[in-house]
């Protein structure tokens, strides 16, 4: 039997791709990326979807860092014996978790992008936080950001176009960092081992 795999929705499009690279025998099941804005609801939404499908798989596995959760995604996952993806947020998994707190020891104000972020940022962000009814809202958000880096997982001159589009909705430089898939690949290997 195939294992389903309850998946961030920012990250799903990358799993699939992993999935056909590796030949994975996985059946996906995204939840919404606009979750990452209510991060409370996140175990919640996880905790439902894995009972809905853990009768339909040989096992079951969750594409989530702790994003955001502290802790309660933890719980779900301890429920229902199942493992998720390491780290606290996606960025550890991509650009890795040292690199990350490098970043953050060097210049705390540090605003990240992934490539779903980038192609998403007017919808994610500036409709999310209502800047695109209150323009004069962003300093107030963003005063306290003084960079913009995008962890590149598959840089097109496109994306390149929209994140400096973004960086500078936000009024900050940006900086791009490629990752590739980072550990991406290689945590969602382990997922699937029993």
């Amino acid at each position: 039997m195939s294992i389903g795999v309850v998946a961030c929705g920012a990250l799903a499009t990358h799993i699939a791709d992993i999935s056909t690279q590796e030949s994975l025998d996985i059946v996906i099941y995204p939840l919404p990326p606009l979750l990452h804005n209510r991060p409370e609801r996140i175990a919640d939404e996880v905790d439902n979807l894995l009972a809905e499908i853990k009768n339909k798989h040989s096992t079951c596995a969750v594409a989530y860092a702790d994003c955001g959760t502290y802790g309660a995604l933890d719980l779900v996952i301890q429920r229902h014996g199942v493992k998720r993806l390491g780290g606290n947020h996606c960025y550890d998994i991509f650009a890795g978790k040292e690199k990350i707190e490098q970043i953050m020891e060097s210049d705390a104000g540090t605003y990240f992008l992934t490539d779903f972020l980038v192609k998403s940022f007017h919808r994610s962000v500036i409709v999310e936080l209502g800047l695109d009814l209150r323009p004069e809202l962003r300093d107030d958000y963003f005063k306290n950001y003084s960079r913009v880096i995008w962890l590149a997982q598959q840089p097109t001159a496109e994306l390149e176009k929209l994140a400096f589009e973004a960086a500078h909705q936000i009024g900050l430089p940006l900086e791009i960092q490629i990752v590739g898939y980072g550990q991406l690949t290689q945590q969602i290997k382990e997922l699937l081992r029993n």
